[in-house]
């Protein structure tokens, strides 16, 4: 019957173990309140609302006519694509890379992201990982059987971890760490200083550090974001994570990369080619044509998000928010009001604005106080939301700063 079929596929621990996916829930939510006709305004997700540039597709409709694309890829990926990408990185950052070696490409960086620990870690050991954080570092580890310890993100010091406050013991246990900077969600960045004492705090205690660098071609004004390679001994103890999601407006192409440490980037592949077969070589060769093309996109599409966050940041700070104006990334990170925890605040915009906001603790128990914004909607859009915010009569909490 129904009740014994269902006893004898039940949900393996790891899964039970998993917290529900944060966007999942949120699409349930908008979803319902579409159909009871709501006009709803998502600035909770960040999914680049341009389009690809046309050069990019040229490329692909292109390639996808060959039919030496037809066939499987390698496991490691293209050469040709993972030259582009260490020649990115010598052109722009200035570091030297080894394209047979240290690199390989991803379905994604968040696919690469989430089987990192199935290469490192055994059942119960530790992981270090941000909260607030992307959710996939947290998940990623809990189904390789992993323990992930939380690193506090705190306003205070800058939503940056302080490594001297791990405890001793953890710090020994732990054989790998996630960082991301420019960040998400907090929008925070980090300097060749913070990276220099990552490495030290990695050599020390034999950490494998994992540095998700996805937002790094979004700096605004005159800030230039940091590359965690940039620093001295960094490839000795990790890898960085990379994708042309956000700079090229290429989320739904699923392709990204790893660079670094050669026998993590070898680790990588071997578990790949183990559950997956590479990504699409015609969408391959399109994104080594967006790694080699012109700066003009990738320029044009990072004044368009600076004049949003502006927009934001203005809006917010004449409904009583006192905000320091993030230096890079699509987001804007705020203090909810005084007394209102961060999902009965994103419940309060929802039901009286029809604007979806994310509450902090869907980055984790640290985001608890704040909420998201994510910046990825058309101007006029963006606008109308922040009308509907302003003309709410929400206050916000002068004086929390950010």
């Amino acid at each position: 019957n129904d009740e014994e079929w269902i006893a004898l596929v039940a949900k393996a621990q790891r899964m039970q173990n998993l917290a529900p996916y944060l966007f999942a829930q949120l699409e349930a939510k908008i979803a319902e309140a579409k159909e009871q006709g709501v006009s709803v305004i998502n600035l909770g997700i960040g999914d680049p609302d341009r389009p690809t540039p046309q050069y990019i597709i040229d490329e692909l409709v292109s390639q996808a006519g060959q039919e030496a694309n037809h066939q499987y890829p390698t496991s490691q990926g293209m050469l040709a694509l993972r030259q582009a990408v260490t020649d990115r990185y010598a052109r722009r950052l200035d570091v030297s890379l080894n394209p047979a070696k240290e690199a390989a490409i991803l379905i994604g960086s968040k696919e690469g992201i989430g089987h990192l620990p199935f290469c490192f870690l055994n059942s119960g050991d530790t992981a270090l990982v941000p909260d607030p954080g992307y959710p996939v570092y947290q998940g990623g580890v809990t189904l390789a059987g992993g323990k992930p310890y939380l690193l506090p993100l705190l306003e205070k010091n800058g939503f940056l971890p302080d490594l001297q406050a791990v405890p001793e013991d953890v710090a020994k246990k732990a054989k790998l760490m996630f960082l991301n900077y420019p960040n998400n969600p907090t929008g925070a960045v980090a300097t060749r200083g913070f990276f220099t004492d990552v490495v030290d705090f990695a050599k020390q205690y034999d950490i494998l550090v994992a540095h998700d660098a996805a937002y790094i071609e979004v700096g605004f004004d005159d800030y230039t974001p940091v590359s965690f390679l940039q620093v001295s001994g960094a490839i000795d103890v990790g890898v960085e994570f990379g994708s042309p999601s956000k700079s090229h407006n290429m989320t739904g192409w699923r392709v990204g990369w790893v660079v670094g440490n050669a026998e993590v980037v070898e680790a990588l592949t071997t578990l790949k080619s183990n559950i997956d077969s590479g990504a699409f070589q015609a969408v391959q060769h399109a994104c080594r044509r967006a790694l080699e093309g012109p700066r003009d996109a990738v320029q044009e599409q990072v004044a368009v998000y600076r004049r949003r966050r502006d927009l934001v940041v203005d809006t917010l700070r004449t409904m009583g928010w006192d905000l320091t104006t993030p230096k890079a990334s699509i987001y804007v990170w705020a203090r909810t009001p005084r007394g209102l925890s961060s999902i009965e605040f994103a419940e309060q915009v929802f039901t009286n604005t029809g604007v979806v906001i994310t509450p902090g603790t869907g980055y984790g128990s640290q985001g608890e106080g704040f909420f998201r914004i994510s910046l990825t909607v058309e101007d006029e859009v963006l606008k109308e939301a922040m009308r509907r915010l302003a003309e709410a009569g929400i206050k916000g909490p002068a004086g929390y700063g950010h």
